[in-house]
């Protein structure tokens, strides 16, 4: 059995410019509202879809929470990626005033 794998974290008002974030959130939770320069890939997809994901760059992984988003990057970095967990996810984000698009045109929102 293997045992879960340390990761780092960092606050979303930490969040280094310029970084690969990819968010695990669910469809409809990206749609309200998510970081423009964000890589949507739903919770439910790493797994199949961890080979879009360079393996000589950290990613940087967000939720809502940071539960799920802390969940993947355990998984990722027991395969060999660089990962890092936004500990307080898009609600942190919301609250330190960090930029959101939604999907719909309108106000983007954490959902």
């Amino acid at each position: 059995m293997s045992h879960p794998v340390a990761v780092p974290e960092v606050l979303s008002a930490d969040l280094p410019a310029g970084v690969l974030l990819v968010d695990v959130r669910e469809q409809d939770e990206w749609t309200a509202g998510h970081a423009p320069e964000a890589v949507h890939m739903p919770l439910g997809q790493i797994v199949v879809r961890a080979g879009e994901l360079p393996r000589d760059r950290e990613v940087y992984l967000i939720c809502r929470s940071g539960a799920r988003s802390a969940y993947a990057a355990q998984m990722l970095a027991g395969q060999g990626w660089t990962t890092i967990n936004v500990a307080d996810g898009m609600t942190g984000w919301a609250v330190a005033g960090r930029p959101m698009i939604s999907e719909t045109g309108t106000e983007p929102v954490v959902a």
